[in-house]
């Protein structure tokens, strides 16, 4: 069997690995990945990319960082029986673990102060329509196929919380962080969703 090991301990905050260090990915018959959470987050994307995510073994030493130990927690990383979970997904091409968010467009300081018109839905309910501050999309790992979606209208006001499989937002151009990672560009449209046809494979 041909195993793959990536090494991406050196990734700083905000960082994914660069593409060469993933080409190995999509031939593997398994696949270590040692760091941070954008790292695991691209060896999935990229066994996404060549369908192969359901017959891949994925085994992860998590970074230090504590997004790691959150998600490790939640993964119950080191514990338990090889498992099949459910995959977070973007129309961009994206895999989502722990933590997205969308916001106005701009490098993320000051992002309280700043709000940004949208439209969001998750599933069928509406859960915005006008200017919000932001809004947070986390996988329910104790569930299956589970977005929950927080959405910040104004700084120190109540939020408002919602469960389901998918969010859908159209927007002014508006920043989009996928595990600490920024997207490279505004978007107007996004979509995150728990692809119930795929699955991934955890080696704990």
């Amino acid at each position: 069997m041909s195993s793959v090991e990536l090494d991406l301990r050196r990734l700083t905050p905000g960082e994914a690995p660069r593409p060469a260090q993933l080409e190995p990915v999509a031939a593997a018959d398994s696949v270590v990945v040692r760091g941070p959470v954008p790292g695991l987050a691209a060896a999935l994307a990229a066994l996404l990319k060549a369908g192969r995510t359901a017959e891949v073994p994925v085994a992860w030493e998590p970074g230090a960082d504590k997004a790691s130990a959150a998600l490790a927690r939640d993964l119950g990383v080191g514990t338990g029986q090889p498992r099949e979970l459910s995959l977070v997904r973007d129309d961009h091409g994206g895999v989502l673990l722990h933590h997205g968010r969308i916001e106005a467009a701009g490098d993320g300081r000051r992002s309280l102060s700043r709000r940004i018109g949208l439209q969001a839905y998750h599933d069928d309910i509406r859960v915005a329509d006008g200017e919000v501050t932001r809004i947070d999309v986390r996988p329910d790992w104790t569930a299956v196929d589970t977005l929950g979606v927080t959405v910040m209208t104004l700084p120190l006001r109540p939020t408002r919380h919602t469960s389901g499989r998918a969010v859908q937002v159209a927007s002014d151009p508006a920043r989009i962080v996928r595990d600490g990672v920024p997207y490279p560009r505004p978007v107007s449209r996004w979509t995150w969703y728990a692809d119930d046809r795929v699955r991934w494979r955890l080696q704990p």
